[in-house]
Order: C-alpha cells, then sequence, then structure tokens
C-alpha cells in the first residue's frame, strides 16, 4: 500500500511513497535521496507502446545509470504482471505497482480519459525527474513515446 505525504509540484520536495515491487521487496522513494530519479508512469504491462517506453527506458538504462540516475517504472498492473513483463523483456529497472492509483493519483496522472466517446479514469503516460535532494526538477505529461527516453535522458545530463 502507497503511503502519501504530499502533492507532486515542480520545484518542491518530491511526495515520498512505498509501493510493492518484483520479487515482494517494498521500494521507497526516499530510498533514492543522493542519486537522480527517473519516475515514469506507463498504463499496462505488455501492450505495445508501453512495451516500447519500457524498452527504450531498458536500452538506455546504462547511460542512466552513468549519470548517476535510477529508473523506475509504475503503473496500476500487480506485482505478478509486472513480473512476467520485466522478464519477458529482461528490464533491468524496478517495477512498481500501484494497484489502487495513489501514488498515480499523488503525481496527478490518475486523470478522465476518453476513448471512442467513452470516458474512463485511466493513467496518463508521464514521466518525472526527481534530483539527489529529492525535488522534483522537471516533468513531462501526455508523453508520446517516440524520442520520450532521449529527451529525458538530455535532462538528466543537463543536471548539474
Amino acid at each position: 500500500m502507497a503511503v502519501i505525504k504530499a502533492r507532486a509540484i515542480v520545484g518542491r520536495k518530491a511526495p515520498d511513497f512505498t509501493l510493492p515491487s518484483l520479487g515482494g521487496r517494498e521500494i521507497k522513494l526516499s530510498d533514492y535521496k543522493g542519486q537522480k530519479v527517473v519516475l515514469f508512469f506507463y498504463p499496462k504491462d505488455l501492450t505495445p507502446a508501453c512495451t516500447q517506453e519500457s524498452c527504450d527506458f531498458r536500452d538506455a538504462y546504462g547511460q542512466f545509470g552513468d549519470c548517476g540516475a535510477v529508473v523506475l517504472g509504475i503503473s496500476i498492473d500487480p506485482v505478478d504482471t509486472h513480473e512476467r513483463f520485466a522478464a519477458k523483456y529482461e528490464l533491468p529497472y524496478e517495477l512498481l505497482a500501484d494497484t489502487e492509483h495513489r501514488v498515480c493519483e499523488l503525481y496527478g496522472v490518475w486523470q478522465l480519459k476518453k476513448l471512442y466517446g467513452r470516458e474512463y479514469m485511466g493513467l496518463v503516460r508521464s514521466t518525472f525527474l526527481i534530483n539527489e535532494k529529492g525535488k522534483l526538477i522537471h516533468e513531462w505529461r501526455n508523453v508520446k513515446v517516440k524520442n520520450h527516453v532521449q529527451n529525458v535522458l538530455d535532462a538528466v545530463r543537463a543536471v548539474k
């Protein structure tokens, strides 16, 4: 279950949370203080755009590490689905399960969506960059997958 403290606003401390991850681990955002964190929210495991984005982060994972950044992926899928997804595509970073979408709400990515005239609540693809002091310094909302990871990597490299 997520522990929520504050709302996500660029220029302020990133809200801390704890979520389940692969292998039964609990991941707490504040455990990464002293490192840059790329926090990407994606709608669903094993779907074409989410797979592409996740694999793009996988392919650039070493470059993020060279910049002192960790990558964390979050969706509302359960851990067992994340485990299959990570194994199938050899994803080297943590995938966090926000099944109750509390962290999604905290970061403002749980929103009203429309598809073929039907309205529903869902996760809007978004990414956040958090600096070594735990401050939210950049956000990308309503992300289009093409070139997104390169844009995030460029922003990570620009952090002084």
